[in-house]
């Protein structure tokens, strides 16, 4: 039989409705938040606007109540970044992703790290934070006490990377701004981490909310290496196909994969949104290869738009005005517009609303 291939646009269009994107679902925050197997979140205030692209009516408190409720939790995942994801999936996924967080930590602090007893900063840490939530500053000031010699700053990173720990509210509240205070993860969701999830549902989650995609893309989300005996043993229970450049994307028999021409209305995306970072080849949502900006911030102003489901414009809200820059001019900037000023009222809730396009995204 010959293997079916998927154009860069069917690629499109299965992903954006893996994401909620191609059509707003009528899901709530949790569940939509478990389906996408969480949602990257440096910037604490993109969840909220990565929910509102993706959610009919949603509402800020649909992911504030879940979040004070700790049903929800902010904390150090996939590819070592700051995902939120519900509390049941934090608890499954911090023992098999602890790997890539410990690798990103040993190898940008090497030399840092090197004759320390790593063991020993990691009980003093979890020792430390019992009972109380503490803020890296905190935690670098209690352990420079035993070890002076030390870089002070390694030794908060380093319980920071090497500890399963949530970042506690009213940090991840929005518009609330501050520095990030950290619990140990069992003590904030008042459950025991213990066995995570497999590798093989691993990939069955990252297929159900990023398919179709090959090994390498599974790996470029996760951070995890060594993942194609994992799908070989997945094989009989998947479809496989091509993309154009011949490569073998693996996916889930019956999840969504709509017709290529199916209509894809803009979407405002918030900064870190996993859709454009959750792939090795991204081609399916970014054809010419413009790198995805990572503004520093509290996040929930700037970010990427997405036109007939291709990244071709950035967003900045300012005050109560949008201002959408693209690289050349932008088709139907009617939809885009009325999407923008719903956007406007979400963000910034006022009198006076203003979209304004230019050129130089």
């Amino acid at each position: 039989m010959t293997t079916e291939r998927l154009s860069a646009r069917a690629l499109n269009r299965a992903t954006l409705a893996r994401q909620l994107l191609l059509e707003r679902s009528a899901l709530s925050a949790v569940p939509a938040i478990e389906h996408l197997a969480g949602l990257q979140a440096q910037a604490p205030d993109s969840s909220y606007v990565g929910l509102w692209s993706r959610l009919r009516d949603f509402q800020v408190d649909e992911l504030a109540k879940p979040l004070a409720a700790r049903e929800v939790v902010r904390s150090t995942l996939m590819r070592g970044t700051v995902h939120l994801v519900t509390a049941a999936d934090c608890l499954a996924l911090w023992p098999t992703i602890k790997t890539v967080v410990e690798r990103g930590f040993l190898g940008h602090y090497s030399r840092e790290v090197a004759g320390l007893d790593l063991a020993a900063i990691t009980e003093a840490g979890r020792a430390l934070l019992a009972g109380r939530p503490r803020t890296r500053a905190e935690i670098r000031t209690a352990l420079a006490d035993r070890w002076p010699d030390a870089d002070q700053p390694t030794l908060a990173y380093a319980v920071n990377s090497l500890l399963p720990l949530a970042h506690v509210t009213p940090q991840g509240l929005w518009g609330q701004q501050g520095p990030v205070a950290f619990s140990l993860l069992d003590e904030w969701v008042g459950k025991p981490v213990e066995d995570g999830i497999s590798l093989d549902d691993l990939v069955l989650r990252y297929l159900t909310a990023f398919g179709p995609a090959t090994v390498r893309d599974a790996q470029v989300w996760s951070g995890l290496t060594k993942l194609k005996e994992v799908f070989e043993r997945l094989r009989p229970r998947l479809r496989t196909f091509t993309d154009t450049a011949g490569k073998e994307l693996f996916d889930l028999p019956d999840a969504p994969r709509p017709d290529p021409e199916t209509p894809a209305p803009p979407r405002f995306l918030p900064e870190y949104d996993n859709v454009l970072l959750s792939h090795a080849d991204r081609v399916r949502l970014i054809p010419d290869g413009r790198r995805v900006p990572l503004p520093p911030g509290p996040g929930g102003r700037r970010g990427t738009l997405l036109v007939d489901g291709e990244f071709l414009a950035v967003w900045e809200i300012k005050g109560a005005t949008l201002t959408i820059e693209s690289r050349k001019p932008l088709r139907d900037k009617d939809s885009i517009t009325e999407e923008g000023m719903r956007l406007l009222e979400f963000v910034v809730p006022e009198q006076g609303l203003d979209v304004r396009f230019g050129i130089g995204g």
